[in-house]
C-alpha cells in the first residue's frame, strides 16, 4: 500500500510524543516532517525514549516545505497558535487534524470562551472529530477539530441518553483527569508538591468545555441542555474518569440503551460494573457504565486522556480523511493489568 506522508506540528509535548509513537506503527502513514515553535533540534532530544528507535530533525514551521512533503498535518498546539498555522496549510491543500479548540466551536461560543478567531472562513470547512457521531463530516473535511479528553468522555457517555433525560433539569458532570492533561509546562497547579497525594477542582461551573458539550448536544439532538461541568486534577499520570448525574423522564434499562446505541462501534465497550482508568490506559477504547435509582441516572466513562482524548482520536480522524480503514494503527492493549 502506498505510503502517505504526514507532519506533526507541536512534536515536543505529551500528545506530540503519543502521535509519533502511533504513527511509527501505522501501516500507511509515514512521518515526513516534525516541527516546534523553536525548531533546530531532533525528536530523540525532545523525547529521549525514542533514541535508536526514531531519529528525525525537528524544524520550525515552513509551510512550503510541508506542502512539498506531506498530504496531512497534525497540529498538537495551543489554541490560537493552531489556527494561525491551519489556515496556511489549508491554502496549500494540506488536510489538517487540529487537536486544539480552534475549530471545535461555533464562532460566538469560541470567542466567548477563548479569544478572537482569526480564521473564520475555515470554520465551515471543519468537522468535529467525535468519530462515532461525525464520520460523514470528517470524511469530506479539510480540517478535523479533534475534541479534547473532557468533551470526548462526557459526550460519549451522555449522548445515548439525551432522548430519555428530563432536560428541564441541569445535568451534572464530575470529571477527573490525570496530570498529563495539563501539558508539559510547569505551573503551581501541576507541580509534584501540589498534586502529590492531592485532588482538587478547577474552574468549576465556568470551564470552557461546558459550552462545547452543550453545543454538540444541541447539534446532534436539536435540544438545549444545561450542563454543570466540574473538572478535577488527580495524582495519576494519565487516564480520565467522568461521572454524570441526570434525571430521567421515562423508565429505561440504561445498559440496554448503551448496548443498542453503540452496537456497531468497535471502540466503545459497555461495562456491567463501574469503569476504571486502568482498563483503558494505553488504548483507544472508551468504557461506559450506567445505572439508575428511580429517575436518578448515573453514567460513568473512562478513557486514556492522551490517546482517546487526544492522539488516537486524531489518528482515527486522519484515517477517515484519507479514505483508510478507520481502525488502522489504533492501540487496543492496556498498559497495566
Amino acid at each position: 500500500m502506498k505510503k502517505i506522508n504526514v507532519a506533526i506540528i507541536g512534536a515536543s509535548g505529551y500528545t506530540g510524543l503519543e502521535l509519533v509513537k502511533l504513527l511509527l506503527n501505522h501501516p500507511v502513514f509515514k512521518i515526513a516532517y516534525l516541527a516546534t515553535s523553536e525548531g533546530n533540534t531532533t525528536i530523540e532530544t525532545l523525547h529521549p525514549a525514542l533514541k535508536k528507535i526514531f531519529e528525525c530533525a525537528v524544524d520550525k514551521v515552513d509551510f512550503d516545505a510541508i506542502a512539498s512533503k506531506c498530504e496531512l498535518a497534525f497540529l498538537a498546539l495551543p489554541h490560537k497558535s493552531a489556527m494561525e498555522i491551519a489556515k496556511e496549510l489549508v491554502k496549500r491543500d494540506i488536510k489538517v487534524v487540529d487537536l486544539s479548540a480552534d475549530y471545535r466551536l461555533e464562532l460566538e461560543n469560541y470567542e466567548k470562551a477563548y479569544c478572537k478567531h482569526i480564521d473564520k472562513e475555515n470554520l465551515k470547512n471543519a468537522a468535529y472529530g467525535l468519530i462515532e457521531y461525525f464520520r460523514k463530516d470528517i470524511k469530506n473535511a479539510k480540517i478535523t477539530a479533534s475534541p479534547g479528553c473532557y468533551p470526548t468522555a462526557t459526550l460519549l457517555a451522555l449522548l445515548p441518553f439525551i432522548p430519555y433525560i428530563d432536560t428541564n433539569f441541569p445535568i451534572f458532570v464530575d470529571a477527573k483527569s490525570g496530570v498529563s492533561g495539563a501539558g508539559k509546562k510547569l505551573t503551581s497547579t501541576n507541580s509534584f508538591v501540589t498534586i502529590n497525594e492531592n485532588i482538587f477542582a478547577y474552574n468549576p461551573l465556568i470551564h470552557r468545555h461546558t459550552p462545547e458539550i452543550e453545543e454538540k448536544v444541541q447539534k446532534i439532538y436539536n435540544k438545549n441542555v444545561h450542563v454543570n461541568f466540574v473538572p478535577h486534577l488527580i495524582p495519576i499520570t494519565r487516564g480520565e474518569l467522568v461521572s454524570i448525574h441526570a434525571l430521567l423522564k421515562e423508565e429505561i434499562d440504561p445498559i440496554l440503551i448503551l448496548q443498542e446505541h453503540y452496537k456497531n462501534e468497535k471502540f466503545i465497550r459497555i461495562r456491567n460494573n463501574p469503569v476504571n482508568v486502568k482498563d483503558v490506559s494505553g488504548t483507544h477504547f472508551c468504557d461506559i457504565f450506567a445505572t439508575k435509582r428511580g429517575n436518578a441516572l448515573f453514567i460513568s466513562s473512562a478513557i486514556d486522556n492522551l490517546l482517546r482524548g487526544a492522539a488516537s482520536q486524531a489518528l482515527a480522524a486522519a484515517n477517515i480523511m484519507m479514505d483508510l480503514d478507520e481502525t488502522l494503527g489504533l492501540p487496543v492493549i492496556a498498559y497495566v493489568p
